[in-house]
């Protein structure tokens, strides 16, 4: 059997990196899911079904929004629900196909020794119909899968770096007046 990261159908697989910012950072980060679409290459953004949610709590479902193909033309919906919110270690979440659970998607958090964090995103396909498996083989999903996830954390890791290393503001002073 072909190692998973030569699979062509969807199954599970993870990426990982290394970013020089704090694990609760990257945490809220992720878990900040309407702003998803800034590290995303196919998450273009996230509705809270409850309203504004500053603070994701597990069971919490939203509606992303997504764009794919060619130009980004083909355009969908999905309903999800936070499964993990562990802040500092862990955040997922499960999209639906159909009415059924479909796909976990997974973020992982591990402050290291010298100050990084190993941030690993990972997915796990649970189910998807039967016209999206045969879907997968010929349009390579899965390393459509790869590369999104790669794309991700190194945007994600571009924000978080430029932020922990960017100097503190200092707010204007009004000039003294005779």
């Amino acid at each position: 059997m072909a190692p998973k990261n030569q699979r062509w159908w969807l199954t599970e697989d993870s990426v990982e990196l290394y970013v020089e910012a704090d694990a609760d950072v990257l945490y809220g980060m992720v878990s900040d899911l309407p702003r998803i679409g800034e590290w995303s290459p196919e998450c273009e953004g996230v509705d809270w079904e409850e309203g504004d949610v500053t603070v994701p709590v597990e069971g919490r479902t939203f509606v992303g929004h997504n764009a794919v193909g060619p130009g980004r033309r083909i355009r969908y919906s999905r309903h999800g629900r936070v499964l993990v919110a562990d802040p500092g270690r862990e955040f997922a979440f499960i999209t639906d196909e159909g009415g059924r659970e479909s796909t976990a998607w997974r973020y992982r958090f591990e402050p290291q020794a010298d100050g990084r964090t190993r941030v690993t995103e990972s997915y796990e396909v649970r189910w998807i119909p039967t016209w999206a498996r045969i879907l997968d083989v010929p349009t390579n999903r899965h390393k459509d899968l790869l590369k999104g996830m790669r794309t991700t954390l190194e945007r994600l890791k571009t924000a978080a770096e430029a932020d922990h290393s960017a100097p503190a503001q200092l707010e204007p002073q009004e000039e003294a007046r005779p």
